[in-house]
């Protein structure tokens, strides 16, 4: 059973199939463990880039007995502390499920353009988001499928980039044939991804492999990178 599996009852209907999809499901994971205190659905709307209706369907099917991923709180809203409103939080079960997605993809973050725009595919006017897949190198041909799966989520593309042990480089079908100096990044993005997992507290290692999402908001530059991303665990048992 690959991971995706087990979200599958989400999307049983006998009317309408819902217009979300694993992308929304798994990200909006993410959203609630970063709000332990409770996130409305206006606020999970936002992030996802979805309509409230969608956001909606979504959410009850994350509350219902079967899956029981998220559950109703009450978290303080505003200056005033004794502004209570409903929210939403993980339950254990919920935050199980999020805490084996995080075993693949531990960081998904914001990138900075000034220093990532000499790799990327756009040159202006766009915003990056930055996930790391562990021990992902061997799935990616030529880095089209993840492009592909960016462009999905309404992104301008995906940039990947594989750990060799030493430093990133670009995917290709054909390495052997390529002059290696010319396919690897320079050392001040080297560096910057490095940091970036430092601060994470996460061990970079060999054959992991870096998606940077592109778009032209930073929400969908999140759905883009996290979606290529995904792509990389379809697989997995």
């Amino acid at each position: 059973m690959n991971i995706f599996d087990e979200l599958d009852e989400l999307f049983e209907s006998k009317t309408i199939k819902p217009s979300f999809d694993y992308i929304h499901i798994i990200l909006s994971l993410y959203i609630f463990g970063k709000h332990p205190r409770g996130i409305g659905r206006y606020r999970l709307g936002k992030e996802l880039n979805l309509g409230s209706g969608t956001v909606r369907s979504l959410m009850d099917k994350l509350k219902k007995d079967n899956i029981n991923f998220i559950e109703v709180t009450d978290y303080n809203s505003g200056k005033n502390s004794d502004q209570k409103k409903k929210g939403h939080v993980l339950t254990r079960k919920g935050l199980d499920f999020l805490t084996k997605v995080k075993k693949k993809i531990p960081l998904i973050e914001k990138g900075d353009y000034s220093i990532l725009k000499s790799i990327i595919i756009e040159s202006e006017n766009v915003s990056i988001y930055i996930c790391l897949v562990k021990n992902a190198g061997e799935k990616i041909g030529n880095g089209v499928e993840q492009r592909d799966a960016a462009i999905k989520m309404n992104g301008l593309g995906a940039t990947c980039l594989i750990f060799d042990g030493n430093s990133l480089r670009f995917p290709s079908q054909t390495r052997k044939d390529f002059d290696q100096n010319k396919i690897r990044v320079n050392e001040k993005i080297m560096k910057y991804i490095r940091i970036k997992l430092i601060n994470a507290n996460i061990e970079f290692q060999k054959n992991d492999v870096i998606i940077i999402g592109l778009a032209d908001s930073s929400y969908k530059a999140r759905l883009a990178a996290f979606n290529a991303a995904l792509t990389l665990l379809e697989d997995e048992n």
